[in-house]
């Protein structure tokens, strides 16, 4: 794909996807009949899953990409590198160069400013080195011209069971559509069930050695056990026994996770504790995959809210309708809470 290669399409909202991963943030646009002109994501792997599932591929490493080779766009969607921030990171910040992938973003936004953007990161973001990283970033953002709100929104209360806290920033350049969104959300409730595939269903490699069942059964002694349920161990060897998973995360132990205390879940169901619809294509490894949904974001969450955008951009009118097709776009393609 050439990077100079404009794109043009009437009608519709233009949205370019940045450190795109899997294409958690883009898939609701997509569902909302928004346009992708331009995606970008280093990992390869990555890219593999990317490609397979929307048909092109990201292009590389934004730092090597000139911001006047990216066309033209409406919104920009970002989930930049959380790692920095992270509290499973080493929390440097603007001090490690994942942190300082923002900046990419600010010369993008410099250039080309879409009437709106929306930002993904972990909640830490928003306390690191004392406040002063999250008030830098909002401070450009304002400097550029928009006015941004933010909010750290949980998985759990998108009909997801998992404990996934994310700051999300959703920003303007027309201060009265800031004005008027919110992230006021109805709660949805959760079960696990519903993401479990049979376990007479799933291949014996899934399941945790008999010494590692034993141990974690030995170190649950005495706690509530009920199922379905995820034991979760910490790096203290504590266990808890959960109805929901805890955050999934990359570079964790294969086992920190068990189902009823005794399998890792499957590729499946870690897209599903993602809220990736079931069409969605397996093409890599295990490794591979639980390595992207760890890296990935809760589909739900920012289908909420792409559709509040989505009503703002396009009018109250426009986007009632188009929140209807969204509605019946849902039905088909993603799981009942």
């Amino acid at each position: 794909m050439e990077q100079n290669n404009i794109m043009s399409f009437s009608g519709s909202v233009r949205f370019i996807d940045l450190f795109s991963g899997i294409g958690g943030i883009r898939l609701p646009f997509d569902e909302l009949g928004y346009k992708c002109v331009f995606s970008s994501e280093w990992d390869k792997a990555a890219c593999k899953t990317y490609e397979a599932n929307f048909g092109d591929c990201p292009h590389g490493d934004i730092t090597k990409i000139d911001e006047k080779n990216i066309p033209q766009h409406d919104l920009l969607l970002a989930g930049f590198p959380c790692q920095a921030f992270s509290i499973m990171g080493k929390m440097k910040g603007f001090s490690d160069t994942r942190g300082t992938m923002f900046f990419e973003i600010e010369r993008i936004l410099s250039y080309h400013k879409p009437k709106a953007i929306l930002l993904e990161n972990v909640k830490q973001l928003t306390t690191h080195d004392n406040g002063n990283t999250f008030k830098t970033i909002l401070e450009r953002l304002s400097a550029l011209g928009y006015s941004v709100k933010y909010k750290v929104l949980n998985a759990l209360d998108f009909g997801l069971p998992q404990k996934r806290e994310r700051v999300i920033i959703v920003g303007f350049l027309d201060s009265e559509l800031a004005e008027k969104f919110n992230f006021d959300f109805e709660k949805v409730p959760y079960n696990l069930a519903t993401i479990l595939e049979d376990d007479a269903d799933i291949d014996a490699s899934f399941f945790a050695s008999e010494f590692i069942q034993k141990k974690r059964k030995l170190a649950a002694e005495g706690k509530k056990k009920f199922y379905p349920s995820v034991w979760h161990e910490n790096k203290s060897g504590n266990i808890s026994i959960l109805d929901y998973s805890c955050a999934l995360r990359t570079g964790a132990s294969y086992n920190y996770l068990l189902v009823n205390g005794n399998r890792r879940f499957t590729p499946r169901e870690l897209l599903r504790l993602q809220g990736f619809p079931d069409s969605y294509k397996i093409v890599v490894s295990y490794q591979e995959i639980r390595r992207q949904t760890g890296n990935s974001v809760a589909v739900p969450m920012i289908r909420m809210v792409a559709q509040k955008i989505d009503s703002l951009l396009g009018g109250e009118q426009h986007g009632a309708s188009k929140a209807k097709r969204f509605e019946a776009s849902c039905d088909k393609r993603t799981l009942s809470a």
